[in-house]
């Protein structure tokens, strides 16, 4: 992996020599990783997330030395530089007609696509449900045993290179139409209720205690989330903005299943 990183950076910071067949070589074969799971574009190691802005301009070299192809599925065409992915059933992905994941995404043994998208770059790890009209985002990091409900839009990211994904961890469970965008990490456990809108800016309050506690980017472990909204001043007035609320933790005393459901009960929240 050190030479191929070492030849992309090479390659991006001298666009000349980009078009040559030994760089389009190198291109190919980071994509080919990307699929396969071998590279991702964000790691957890030394206890943080790091990106690898390196593969990302793999990825954005991809794209203007792809040729253009028609693809035929029965009566549907497609017209694009990017193939989709096949061999589910030798990868141990359940897909549902329309789903569709392109080529250099990764999705691990017991994923379960639903008619949904899931975009270059991205990484979806073991036996979580993409749900109906779900949408994963270019580079967006999904963790195990995730639940992404219907039309939740997780957002992706290419440039800038420095710019984080999104990024779900381990059993998180993400409630109907929810949208997560602008590299916000949501960590392991956490339970976002129906509707909870979170970009890099949004406000996450924490109102378990006595006194707000203020977040932005980050979803800590175990929290359960609702949409919110706080007052802000505006020269016409003032008016009511977006924030999400976490109202309560996942419990660590019970199982994953059985605490969720416990906590879907307790608050009442809508999935």
């Amino acid at each position: 992996m050190s030479s191929l990183r070492k030849y992309i950076e090479i390659a991006w910071e001298s666009p000349e020599k980009r078009s040559l067949p030994e760089t389009k070589e190198v291109v190919f074969e980071v994509i080919s990783q990307l699929d396969k799971g071998a590279l991702r574009v964000a790691e957890f190691m030394e206890g943080k997330w790091q990106i690898n802005e390196w593969v990302k301009k793999a990825i954005l070299m991809y794209f203007p030395i792809s040729e253009m192809k028609r693809t035929q599925l029965g009566p549907l065409e497609f017209y694009d530089k990017i193939p989709l992915k096949i061999d589910y059933e030798k990868q141990g992905v359940r897909v549902v007609p329309h789903a569709i994941a392109r080529y250099g995404s990764y999705l691990s043994k017991g994923v379960i696509l639903m008619p949904s998208y899931v975009n270059i770059g991205a990484y979806v790890d073991e036996n979580t449900m993409v749900d109906t009209w779900a949408t994963v985002g270019s580079c967006a990091q999904i963790g195990a045993r995730v639940h992404l409900s219907g039309g939740v839009g997780i957002g992706g990211v290419l440039e800038p290179l420095q710019a984080s994904p999104v990024i779900v961890e381990d059993d998180v469970f993400i409630g109907s139409r929810c949208i997560v965008v602008e590299g916000v990490c949501v960590e392991k456990e956490a339970v976002l209720g129906a509707g909870v809108i979170l970009t890099g800016s949004t406000k996450i309050i924490d109102v378990t205690s006595s006194s707000p506690i203020e977040i932005k980017g980050r979803v800590p472990r175990r929290s359960v989330v609702i949409p919110g909204t706080y007052p802000k001043a505006f020269p016409a007035g003032n008016y009511q903005v977006p924030c999400a609320l976490i109202i309560g933790k996942r419990k660590e005393s019970t199982n994953k299943k059985t605490s969720l459901n416990e906590v879907l009960r307790e608050y009442a929240l809508a999935v």
